[in-house]
């Protein structure tokens, strides 16, 4: 598996060797001693979450104070592009992002660390993609931010207005929010 720091270092992508023949195909979705290496970490990962969104769907930009969790996301079916923005103040990239397209087919798993928000767009006509996550969720500790906002200015590989859950529709703004 190959570990590849991302331009927020802290944030790395993680791309399996896949071994297919016309059976189909065969990788390893998960090495721990590879995962340490390559963040440096020791994560225990206590739940695993699956989600199934269609085309132009925004989920984000999510995270949890108090009980921060650190996400190991992939996709198994479709294509999404996949968002990390650094909320520690005290970072030397505070509110800089990161982002990456990840599919069923390239088989790319993104970490992303607690400290971030986290989101993605469904850019197939559907995706499922999958969390590994370093702690349990808490509704009372979930914030979010506004995935359009102009001081961040993630470029999203959309045309239109996405399509957003209620409450990723009302969120602050990120001189509003509580960060790390």
């Amino acid at each position: 598996m190959q570990a590849t720091k991302l331009s927020i270092t802290d944030v790395v992508l993680f791309e399996p060797k896949v071994f297919g023949d016309e059976r189909g195909f065969f990788y390893e979705s998960f090495n721990n001693r590879v995962f340490e290496q390559a963040t440096g970490l020791k994560r225990n990962f206590v739940q695993d979450n699956h989600s199934r969104s269609a085309k132009n769907v925004l989920r984000g930009l999510h995270y949890q104070v108090q009980h921060p969790q650190g996400k190991l996301v992939r996709v198994t079916v479709g294509e999404v592009f996949d968002v990390a923005v650094d909320i520690r103040k005290s970072s030397p990239t505070f509110g800089k992002w990161v982002g990456e397209t990840q599919s069923a087919e390239n088989k790319r798993m993104m970490w992303v660390p607690e400290g971030f928000a986290h989101g993605f767009v469904v850019l197939s006509d559907v995706a499922e993609f999958l969390y590994k996550i370093t702690d349990y969720w808490y509704q009372e500790f979930e914030r979010s931010i506004a995935w359009d906002d102009p001081d961040i200015a993630i470029e999203w590989p959309i045309a239109d207005t996405p399509t957003l859950a209620a409450k990723d529709s009302a969120v602050k703004l990120p001189h509003d929010a509580e960060y790390f």
